[in-house]
């Protein structure tokens, strides 16, 4: 097997991206990242897209500003399936918390659910260090369309920023 690399970069989200995203998650997900894109214009939320060559989206997120008061909330991160665990987390992680301090803030939070282990390392790995769990609950859009509740528990994780 040959190794393959491909140059990255991050660069704001934006709604013509939308469409090219569908491996993020549901219409309706989709939906809730335009609204997302609505507050990042008014410089609430910063939403981070990672591009191949192609300007193309092959991973997505964003950090919210309003979430909690002096911190950086990182949330909605995604990476394609299918390129998972090839580092592309870790430069949206990192491009994410760079917009962090960059706005003076020293401290990064996320949620990530209890059932993602693979997140969860990701985030430790990062310096990210659990200190609550919270449970958390929203409408999923269903594959036949239909919409359900859907209920979990997070580990809520916090990183200084330097």
């Amino acid at each position: 097997m040959a190794n393959v690399m491909v140059k990255l970069s991050v660069r704001d989200l934006v709604h013509a991206d939308l469409a090219s995203c569908g491996w993020a998650g549901s219409d309706r997900h989709m939906a809730n990242v335009g609204q997302q894109l609505v507050r990042a214009r008014s410089g609430e939320v910063d939403y981070l897209a990672v591009c191949a060559a192609t300007d193309i989206p092959v991973a997505k997120g964003g950090v919210d500003y309003r979430a909690k008061a002096g911190v950086g909330t990182l949330w909605q991160l995604a990476v394609h399936p299918a390129l998972q665990s090839c580092g592309i987390g870790t430069l949206l992680v990192e491009a994410a918390e760079l917009r962090i301090r960059r706005r003076g803030l020293r401290q990064a939070e996320l949620w990530v659910e209890e059932d993602n282990p693979r997140a969860r390392a990701l985030y430790e790995r990062l310096g990210y260090v659990a200190y609550d769990r919270q449970p958390d609950a929203w409408e999923e859009q269903a594959p036949d369309g239909s919409l359900r509740r859907r209920e979990t528990v997070c580990t809520v994780m916090r990183k200084e920023l330097a």
